[in-house]
């Protein structure tokens, strides 16, 4: 965990964080998200979830934009997803409840159909080395070593990431699963609009 120092907290963040409580007073956490679409415009979905999110963390990777497979449930749109690396001064189980309530705004309602079809998807991967086990909340997320849609772009960012459960890193974990039903399409910088020459289709 790094030290963070108060004066470079932005009054926005400050407002944010005390909306949703449970700040770590003078520390950041550094959080790995799993971002993901399949309905509506998923493109601009994921842009304007990675904008809202730096109300509150401070954005500091993004993986390369990928089209990958549904999972779990096959008759529905293929997916857009990709990996974040953030600090913040939120504990894991309020940054869940920030999360929740930004998927709202992009339109995702809860109960519906599980691994189902999605405007927004956000994930809490991985919160330093720290490991969660509440009702509302797992972390590390109990299916990242299964799930080549979430290796392959968390393995962009750090690929020696060790996983807190068991014991192997990040590259070792994508190893075993492999890269079938992973397509890369757009290079890191697609949130800012580079590179949109090469997500023809993302958009709808």
């Amino acid at each position: 965990m790094r030290s963070r120092q108060k004066g470079n907290t932005s009054a926005q963040e400050l407002m944010t964080t005390r909306r949703y409580g449970e700040e770590m007073p003078g520390f950041a956490a550094t959080v790995y998200l799993g971002l993901g679409a399949n309905v509506g415009d998923r493109l601009a979905n994921l842009r304007l979830a990675l904008q809202r999110l730096q109300t509150l963390a401070r954005l500091e990777e993004v993986s390369s934009l990928y089209e990958t497979q549904p999972q779990g449930v096959s008759d529905q749109p293929l997916f857009l997803n990709a990996v974040c690396r953030v600090s913040t001064g939120l504990e894991s189980q309020a940054l869940l409840r920030f999360l929740k309530n930004l998927e709202w705004e992009i339109g995702r309602r809860p109960g519906g159909q599980r691994w189902g079809p999605r405007p927004i998807d956000l994930d809490i991967l991985l919160c330093d080395d720290r490991v969660v086990d509440a009702p509302e909340l797992t972390v590390p997320h109990p299916r990242l070593a299964e799930r080549a849609f979430v290796l392959v772009p968390l393995c962009e960012l750090a690929p020696e990431l060790g996983h807190p459960l068991l014991g192997k890193t990040m590259k070792e974990l994508l190893a075993s699963v492999g890269k079938k039903g992973v397509k890369r399409i757009a290079p890191r910088g697609w949130e800012k609009g580079e590179g949109n020459e090469g997500i023809a289709g993302a958009e709808a």
